[in-house]
């Protein structure tokens, strides 16, 4: 595998769209018979986990002949000596029905760990492959285990398997559990319909999930049909003054008589104070979007003396904690399968994803550079989002300082 960013980029010759492709290789670099290999899983649960877990197992044993494969509980914290957690043998007994539940057989954890006592780990147990399931501070912290590994002149491939329902991983196409996740917060957003319709100015709102990204939430816009304002943390929006989201609601309301919206939790941070607190994981904490405009609203609406019925919904974990439906069990089979290959063959510091539907090689330091995010200006998932909901492209306030700030740049 490359070994800087300069050699890969010479490599391709400054088109990063070149990817190699995945998939078995004539020969392979490791001894199947004096192989262990390590499955982590890191960061919040999402449908798939075992799914991927029990693929690798079934691949290594099976088509490899790779017998010896420790599950380490509790994401990095189960690398660590002083959280005394113990490595799960997985056999492909021990994991057979495991893609029946939700979550990860394995559990998982948040925050940074030591890559210096996480190798420590991995060298006692004699583990020469490692797949690190998880998203961008998973994949940050198996970058570092790669530098302390090359510190060491060990030879440990690490593979990361990119996993967040949020779809928001550099170069990769689509991340398992998106399917399932926005599938399953349809239900969600048909409720918000079902109680707008329900009521006087019904209005049905309804929060999915999406830090950085919209795409669960416009995906699940663009298939409810019922929909009639998508909210993300890519397109900026003002509250009040003529062209603003309320004004245009009010609009609606008094000629439709209901409204369904979708909010994604990071959309709209600009209405609360900055804040440096952070997660666990790193990230900045978030204003609680949904709870801020039901309470806007409310307000807003009771000042117009025009009576509403705001039922508010927040699916949260809920659309994470299932079972992979079908086409994200599928996937995660080839993902798992494409991450041994990959091992076996003696890569590393990459990450198996889908580009152009052909599952690649990614160098993590790609995969982490910047997050994904939907481009409003020139996607085609964004105006047909704009056709289906019927919301204007431009929800801000005539006069607003923001007028020409329309899309909000993420990294």
């Amino acid at each position: 595998m490359f070994q800087s960013e300069e050699d890969w980029n010479s490599y391709v010759k400054g088109n990063p769209d070149f990817f190699e492709q995945a998939g078995p290789r004539e020969k392979i670099y490791f001894s199947p018979k004096e192989v262990t290999a390590g499955i982590v899983t890191c960061g919040g649960l999402c449908p798939g986990i075992n799914d991927v877990i029990r693929g690798i197992v079934m691949e290594l044993y099976y088509r490899y002949g790779v017998s010896r494969i420790l599950g380490f509980p509790y994401g990095y914290q189960g690398l660590v000596k002083k959280y005394s957690y113990e490595p799960i043998e997985l056999t492909p007994e021990k994991v057979a029905h495991i893609a029946d539940e939700g979550g990860s057989m394995l559990s998982s954890s948040r925050g940074n760990q030591s890559p210096v006592e996480m190798v420590d780990c991995l060298g006692f147990y004699g583990v020469k492959m490692l797949f690190c399931i998880g998203g961008d501070g998973t994949l940050r912290g198996a970058r570092e285990i790669v530098d302390e590994v090359t510190r060491r002149k060990m030879e440990i491939s690490v593979i990361g398997i990119p996993k967040t329902i949020d779809n928001d991983i550099n170069y990769v196409q689509k991340t398992f559990g998106f399917s399932t996740a926005f599938s399953k917060a349809m239900e969600a957003v048909e409720c918000g319909h079902v109680e707008a319709k329900g009521a006087p100015n019904g209005i049905g709102l309804v929060k999915l999930m999406g830090r950085h990204s919209g795409f669960i939430a416009v995906n699940a816009a663009l298939a409810s049909k019922n929909v009639n304002y998508c909210l993300i943390p890519e397109v900026n929006f003002d509250l009040y003054g003529s062209g603003a989201f309320l004004d245009d609601l009010n609009k609606r309301i008094q000629k439709k008589g209901h409204a369904v919206i979708i909010v994604a939790e990071g959309a709209g941070q600009k209405f609360f104070d900055s804040t440096e607190e952070r997660d666990p994981s790193g990230n900045l904490k978030l204003g609680d979007i949904g709870l801020f405009l039901k309470d806007t609203m409310t307000e807003f609406f009771k000042k117009e003396n025009i009576p509403v019925n705001i039922k508010y919904i927040d699916p949260s974990y809920i659309i994470r904690s299932i079972p992979a439906n079908a086409e994200d069990s599928v996937f995660c089979g080839f993902l798992a399968q494409n991450a041994v290959h990959a091992a076996m063959a003696g890569k590393t510091d990459m990450v198996v994803g889908m580009w152009n539907n052909v599952f690649i090689h990614l160098p993590i330091s790609l995969a982490i550079q910047e997050r994904k995010v939907l481009q409003p200006d020139k996607s085609t998932l964004w105006r047909s989002l704009l056709a289906s909901t019927g919301q204007p492209a431009h929800m801000l306030a005539k006069h607003s300082e923001d007028r020409n700030v329309n899309y909000v740049r993420i990294i």
